[in-house]
Parts: structure tokens; C-alpha cells; sequence
């Protein structure tokens, strides 16, 4: 059995009143807290991002455990981190077999819904010859207990995806990119440019549509998945020069990659629900709160607030991009327990511009 030793390791001690103040080319809630039990509309404006804590290495993942703190992934580190409320930083551990470069490294982290029962934790990572799922068990002494739930996702310098999430029917989502080879996307059969659906053990869920693991396909790279309260799926999609996307992913459609960029297409492909130019997102981490979709944009170093119409839609003139600026290049987005939101920077991953703080963990409230 594996055991990786839990190193105790106090990164920031800050959670701190308001902070005021490069790009990437081209149910039940689940723990990973993208669901809502709130409805699917509403505009309500945060107030000012509160720091949560600080110093960290290129934070990817961000997910929640049953308490209320935070597990959060390092790309390049491959360090598995645990971020209280209150600024403590806890490494759980630096998880074997990750190969970072480029855009790869340690990704998605999902916690299982039954968590307290099982303790059952899900790394996205990029290995030697591919990129993978594993999941773990988390205790006291770190991880243990590998198991491969999936293996053979493509990988190369950028487009490997990454984002993995439970939903709302508690199957485990695996969004991957297409590796730089677009033909993958439009392949049924290949595991890149796809999103994925698996039982929590990894076997291909019941209702799939292509009789394998695939559940959508026809995307490019896929870094970000949520659902709503009415438990519509959602996801972020990296445009190439153009058209940055969210979609709204349903069973077995096409979302046109590498025939169409943005909407338009030929009627067999799924228009996004709204869409930016590559300069205002290149969209990662994605997050459903407070009756919006939270966005976080790379590029356009900005967060976006999408709130979502009643039938699931969404309408550009309503979006927002917040803190422009601000905080510079921002990755992982998810909804805690208490409903805040929480996000990270991204200013140390070679492409921003870090300053003294970073890479932080933000959190937004709602007042109300």
C-alpha cells in the first residue's frame, strides 16, 4: 500500500478583511460544491474578495470537504494542500507520479459525495505517457490507497484538460482536451477533447450514449465543469484565436470542435450559452452560485458572473466581469458549504505577473 507521510507545512496565516486591489492559447450538491440548491435565477453583486490565504504555487483544483475546508491542487508542485477558512495551509501530500510541464501537472480534485464514509478523494494528473484519474484515500498520515479509475487520457504541452467533478446523480465528470490533435475531439472512441462520465470506481455509467465513457464530445479543452440548482450541466471551453465558450453539456451532443469556434456551426453542433473573445476570458475554473454561473478567466484576468435565465440560458449583456485586473490571472473556482465562493490566481504558472502574495485563495460573500 502506498503511504505518503503528511508533511504539516504553515504556508499563510492570512484571512484578511477585503483586498482592493498571459494567457492560454487559443442532485444533491456535490462536495466539489458546483451544485446549488438555490434556483437558477438572480444577479446579486458580491462585495470585495476577502483573502483567504496566501503564497501558494500555481493552484489548479480547488475542492471542498464536508467541513468547509478547502482541498487545493499545485500544478507544478504536485503538492495536495488542505486551506481552512482561517488561512491555515496544510500539505496532505505531493502526490507520486506526476510529471508537470507546461500546461499539465496535478489538476482537477474532486471529493467523493459520501466523503465522510469513505474519505475517497480524486486527483486529475498528467503522468509520463498520459494523463490520468487516480483516486485515494485521505487520512490522517496523507494519501493511500491508489486506485486507477481512469488511464490514457492524451497529453502534450497544453490542451490536457483537467477539470473532474461529481454530479448531482453522483457520477464522476472527467472533462479532458484534445492534446493539441483536434481530430481527437470529433473520435467517439479516443479519450481526448471529451467530456467523460464514470461510476465513482470507473466504470462506464449507465446511460452513457456512445456505449463507452464518453459523454460529450467535439471539445477543445475543457477546464471547468458546474451544475446549476436545476441540475443543468455546465462547462468552460478554450477558444483558439476567436471564441471563448460556456456550454451547456447534455447527454451525447457535439460541440463542434475542430469544425466550428464558438456558435454558428452546422446544425449537428451545440451553440455555446455565451461567449467572449480569447482577450476577455480564456476560461478555467467554473462554479455555480447564488443564481449565476462564476467564471474564471485567465487572459481576461477578470472573474465572470453569468446569471443564468430561466431555462438554463444566459444573456451577454447581463455578465459582468469583475475585479479586472485586480488580482491578475485567476484558475480554480468552486462554491463552499456556506455558499461563498472561492477562487485562486494563477500569476506564477510562467504567463502573469506574481507579486508578493501570490498565488492567493480568494472568497466571495453575498450579502442578503
Amino acid at each position: 500500500m502506498l503511504r505518503i507521510r503528511c508533511l504539516i507545512v504553515l504556508v499563510a496565516l492570512a484571512f484578511t478583511a477585503a483586498c482592493g486591489g498571459g494567457d492560454d492559447p487559443g442532485g444533491a450538491p456535490s462536495a466539489s460544491g458546483s451544485a446549488s440548491p438555490t434556483g437558477t435565477t438572480g444577479t446579486a453583486a458580491p462585495g470585495e474578495p476577502a483573502q483567504v490565504a496566501r503564497g501558494l504555487e500555481v493552484p489548479w483544483g480547488l475542492a471542498f470537504l464536508p467541513g468547509g475546508d478547502a482541498l487545493v491542487t499545485e500544478r507544478d508542485s504536485a503538492r495536495l494542500l488542505r486551506v481552512a477558512s482561517g488561512g491555515k495551509v496544510t500539505e496532505i501530500a505531493r502526490v507520486p507520479g506526476v510529471r508537470p510541464g507546461g500546461e499539465g501537472g496535478l489538476l482537477g480534485v474532486a471529493v467523493s459525495p459520501d466523503y465522510a464514509r469513505n474519505k475517497h478523494v480524486y486527483l486529475y494528473f498528467t503522468a509520463a505517457n498520459d494523463n490520468r484519474v487516480l483516486r485515494f484515500v485521505q487520512d490522517d498520515d496523507g494519501l493511500s490507497s491508489p486506485v486507477e479509475i481512469v488511464t490514457g487520457i492524451p497529453k502534450a504541452g497544453n490542451h490536457n484538460g483537467g477539470a473532474v467533478a461529481f454530479g448531482p446523480d453522483g457520477d464522476l465528470y472527467v472533462a479532458t482536451g484534445d492534446a493539441g490533435r483536434q481530430d481527437l475531439a470529433q473520435d467517439r472512441n479516443s479519450l481526448g477533447g471529451k467530456i467523460l462520465r464514470l461510476t465513482p470506481d470507473g466504470d462506464e455509467a449507465d446511460g452513457n450514449p456512445f456505449g463507452n465513457a464518453v459523454w460529450t464530445l467535439g471539445h477543445r479543452n475543457v477546464q471547468g465543469l458546474a451544475w446549476d440548482g436545476r441540475k443543468q450541466m455546465y462547462a468552460t471551453e478554450f477558444g483558439q484565436n476567436e471564441t471563448d465558450e460556456i456550454n451547456r453539456i447534455e447527454r451525447g451532443k457535439n460541440y463542434g470542435w475542430p469544425e466550428v469556434e464558438g456558435a454558428g456551426g452546422p446544425d449537428r453542433f451545440t451553440d455555446p450559452i455565451i461567449e467572449w473573445t480569447t482577450a476577455e476570458a480564456s476560461p478555467s475554473g467554473l462554479a455555480f452560485a447564488d443564481g449565476s454561473l462564476w467564471a474564471a478567466a485567465l487572459r481576461g484576468e477578470r472573474l465572470w458572473q453569468v446569471p443564468l435565465n430561466a431555462d438554463g440560458g444566459a444573456d451577454k449583456s447581463a455578465a459582468k466581469g469583475l475585479f479586472q485586473g485586480d488580482y491578475g490571472r485567476l484558475r480554480g473556482v468552486a462554491r463552499a458549504p456556506d455558499g461563498s465562493v472561492w477562487f485562486t490566481t494563477s500569476n506564477r504558472d510562467g504567463r502573469g505577473s506574481p507579486d508578493g502574495a501570490d498565488d492567493r485563495v480568494l472568497r466571495l460573500t453575498f450579502g442578503g
